[in-house]
């Protein structure tokens, strides 16, 4: 995604070890509580003895994300506002330029503690893994959020004869080359990247480790997120645009992940020695 690098920070600036971290975080209107979270963050990674460079994508936000979080991460701004999937594709394409051994996602709305974050990126390292998820435990989204995402993992079941318990997660660990083989695998506006992820991986028979994460409320006012349309602490229906936006996620997975799957031969995975 075209974007402009924040004032003070340069790709050039990027550690290129490979023992080295990249946490990488799509943001949108999170200037309020993204400061808070990508200090803990830092503080987490410093205290297991961890070097970590933080890259947070900001999706054309209209408050003061950029300026916010500047001081703590290399920050690239989106000129458009694009929508969360493409954002994290962008985010994950970022820390493929950074060099890192490590890439973690996790979204910037600060629903994980640190250390979990910590723990999933040396379960990576520590491990003979292509793949860490962090499954969450505990989760405060509302019913309905919950029961799609349920729907969405029995589907994989039935696809790729692997469950998957936290399908969507938006907290992974990847080594670099088994991630640009997942992100070369989706178009760069898909709506839901994760999802296709979690099929790719399961399709391909990568080595996936699960690792169970505590899942807390969105830090800040908007407790529901964007997704949701209101700024509300309880949502007892589906907003229309959440109903809008998981009628179009089914029809892009049936496009990649079925109608595409059956034109095209199945990849042979790649094991990584």
């Amino acid at each position: 995604m075209p974007g402009e690098m924040s004032p003070g920070r340069s790709g050039d600036a990027r550690v290129q070890a490979q023992d080295h971290v990249a946490v990488v975080i799509p943001a949108f209107n999170e200037a309020e509580a993204l400061p808070i979270f990508l200090a803990e963050i830092r503080t987490s990674f410093a205290a297991a003895g961890r070097t970590v460079s933080l890259i947070v994508i900001d999706d054309a936000s209209t408050d003061r994300t950029t300026e916010a979080a500047a001081a703590l991460a290399e920050v690239v701004r989106s000129p458009v506002n694009r929508g969360h999937g493409p954002t994290a594709l962008s985010a994950y394409a970022e820390g493929l330029r950074s060099g890192a051994g490590v890439i973690v996602h996790v979204d910037g709305d600060g629903q994980f503690y640190g250390d979990d974050i910590v723990r999933v990126a040396v379960a990576l390292d520590r491990s003979d893994s292509d793949v860490v998820h962090g499954v969450r435990r505990g989760r405060t989204d509302p019913w309905f959020r919950r029961c799609l995402s349920a729907l969405v993992r029995f589907a994989v079941l039935l696809l790729c004869g692997r469950s998957v318990p936290d399908v969507n997660t938006p907290l992974r660990a990847y080594h670099p080359d088994t991630l640009a083989r997942l992100v070369g695998g989706v178009p760069s506006d898909a709506l839901v990247p994760h999802v296709h992820f979690s099929i790719a991986e399961a399709r391909k028979r990568l080595r996936v480790r699960y690792v169970a994460v505590e899942s807390i409320p969105r830090r800040g006012t908007v407790v529901q997120g964007t997704m949701w349309g209101t700024g509300r602490s309880r949502v007892l229906l589906p907003p229309r645009r959440l109903v809008r936006f998981a009628g179009r996620a089914l029809a892009e997975l049936w496009r990649i992940d079925i109608a595409g799957a059956r034109r095209s031969p199945r990849p042979v995975a790649t094991v990584r020695g």
